[in-house]
């Protein structure tokens, strides 16, 4: 350690008492942390690109400061899927400090990652007060049965309203109106348990069929449109 002549020659002054850090919440323990093995958690968070064209949302299952499960689901932006295939990767295994310092390629995938990193070294994560957190796999299963993403696309013009096309239960089908052309429902396939079922052999058709519901007072509509075609 070099001193310059100025600091060498001053008189040391005795420190007063060292407290170190303040504890924060980590899978129902209050943890001082003072390395990056010290933190645990898992928690969600979502970055931006510098344009704002995509978005990323991440989920990271971090144990002992090693990420052991990571959740990359992106929208908007088809080479961010590119960049999601490679983090998914390339994340799992390193300190929370190494992902936060690897390029991952999408800003939007970047940007997530810095805002994990705050959350969980400050512990405000979601297992915070869950003890011993969550075990690995529970990222995977935040996305629900056909393990796929919930994605909403509404689309609406001033002259002609609002189309839903997607809903978090799935692909929309059809728009269900009252008399007053006002929505009061719709009827949806769930996309991905049609696909299980089809790679399990059941008939497309018959697995199209049995995976269609409806929301609201679908029944009591007065007509139906397609939000693609009318």
């Amino acid at each position: 350690m070099q001193y310059s002549k100025e600091v060498a020659e001053m008189v040391c002054v005795k420190r007063g008492p060292h407290h170190g850090p303040a504890p924060i919440p980590e899978e129902g323990a209050w943890v001082h942390a003072k390395e990056i093995k010290d933190i645990s958690g898992l928690t969600h968070g979502v970055g931006w690109c510098a344009p704002q064209q995509g978005a990323c949302k991440l989920t990271l299952n971090v144990k002992e400061g090693i990420i052991q499960e990571a959740l990359v689901e992106t929208l908007g932006c088809s080479g961010m899927t590119h960049s999601a295939a490679m983090a998914a990767e390339v994340l799992t295994g390193k300190t929370i400090l190494e992902a936060l310092n690897t390029d991952l390629v999408c800003d939007a995938i970047n940007t997530a990652m810095r805002e994990l990193f705050l959350q969980i070294v400050y512990g405000r994560t979601q297992t915070a007060f869950s003890e011993n957190g969550l075990p690995i796999g529970a990222g995977l299963e935040d996305l629900g049965k056909g393990l796929r993403s919930q994605v909403g696309t509404m689309y609406g013009t001033k002259e002609k309203g609002v189309r839903y096309l997607e809903m978090a239960e799935g692909y929309v089908l059809e728009m269900a109106l009252d008399a007053d052309n006002e929505v009061i429902g719709y009827k949806f396939v769930h996309l991905g348990k049609m696909m299980d079922a089809i790679k399990k052999g059941m008939d497309p058709k018959e697995a199209y069929e049995a995976n269609i519901g409806t929301y609201g007072r679908y029944k009591d509509a007065a007509s139906y449109i397609d939000p693609r075609k009318k």
